[in-house]
This record gives structure tokens, C-alpha cells and sequence, in this order.
């Protein structure tokens, strides 16, 4: 497979979805219940978020990125954002695992600060669980700092050990 173009804006809700359901499928048995972002509609998202996507194959550059498909590509990551009064929220960020592991997600949150910078938004914050522990030391290094935890309560809680960490990240 080709390697990721440069990340562009797009909205093909049925990729989003198959993306997520792909990268977080490991943290069904780690939470005991579908992360936030497996039970989010799309088609609704795309409507209210932006979403800027990365990605791979034979046509990434081609027009389908606009479309209701990627036009024969396929997608090694996302992030989802959505501007607020005071700062930028990180709604999601995916990187397929067949791409993990090679920074997209480092330049994922790259194009988050962009953002937020071009938007004259100070901050970022965005939320992540507990467990997602290789999560939370990535985004310690991108000078992300816990702001505060809080019990999940949202569908699907099973577990007494469920916690939501909410970080944020201010822009120098």
C-alpha cells in the first residue's frame, strides 16, 4: 500500500466509520464496552465537526475525499475537532493499525494545533480513557496535561474502573 498523502479536509462518513471501528477495536476487551467514538453517528458528525483525514492508496490526492467515498483510497487516519468558544476540542483521533506506530498520529495532533492557531484558539482539550494508557503518554509528550478524571457514565459502563481524562494543552 502506498504511503499516506498529506492530510487533507474530508467527510466520507462511511470511511470515518470503518476506520474507527478498525483502530478501536483493541480497547473493546480493555474497557469491557464500545469506545465513545464506535458508537458515534457519522452522518451526523460530519455535519457538525470537522474532519481533516489521511489518506493512502492509488487515488488519495483524487477528488472522493469530498464525496460520500474515498474514490478507491482507503484511510490511515483521521482527526475529528470541533471549535469551541475558548479552544479547540480533539474530538477523535484514528490511526488504522496497519499504519500505526509510523507518527501519523503525531501529525494528526500537528494539524490540531494548526488548527486551533489559525482559529486564534489558545487550547486544545480533548478526553481520553484511563486504560488507554499508550494514549496518554503520547499526549504528555505533545505537552498535553491531565486537567481532571472523573468516573465514566455514559452507555455501556461495566466496570467500577472506568475513568474519563480530560487533558489540555495550551498553545505558547
Amino acid at each position: 500500500m502506498d504511503e499516506p498523502a498529506t492530510i487533507r479536509r474530508g467527510a466520507p462518513a462511511d470511511a470515518i466509520r470503518a476506520l474507527v471501528a478498525a483502530a478501536y477495536a483493541k480497547w473493546i476487551p480493555v474497557i469491557g464496552r464500545l469506545p465513545i467514538p464506535m458508537r458515534a453517528d457519522y452522518a451526523q458528525a460530519v455535519l457538525e465537526h470537522r474532519f481533516d483525514l489521511l489518506p493512502v492508496g492509488p487515488n488519495r490526492a483524487g477528488p472522493g475525499l469530498a464525496g460520500s467515498n474515498l474514490a478507491g483510497s482507503d484511510l490511515a487516519g483521521l482527526i475529528e475537532t470541533k471549535a469551541e468558544v475558548d479552544h479547540l476540542l480533539v474530538v477523535n483521533v484514528a490511526v488504522h493499525p496497519a499504519f500505526q506506530g509510523r507518527g501519523f498520529g503525531v501529525a494528526l495532533m500537528a494539524r490540531a494545533d494548526a488548527l486551533a492557531a489559525e482559529a486564534g484558539l489558545a487550547r486544545l482539550r480533548l478526553y481520553t480513557n484511563k486504560k488507554y494508557t499508550a494514549n496518554l503518554r503520547l499526549y504528555g509528550a505533545l505537552g498535553y496535561r491531565v486537567e481532571r478524571e472523573e468516573p465514566y457514565d455514559g452507555p455501556g459502563r461495566t466496570r467500577d474502573d472506568d475513568v474519563t481524562v480530560h487533558m489540555v494543552k495550551d498553545l505558547a
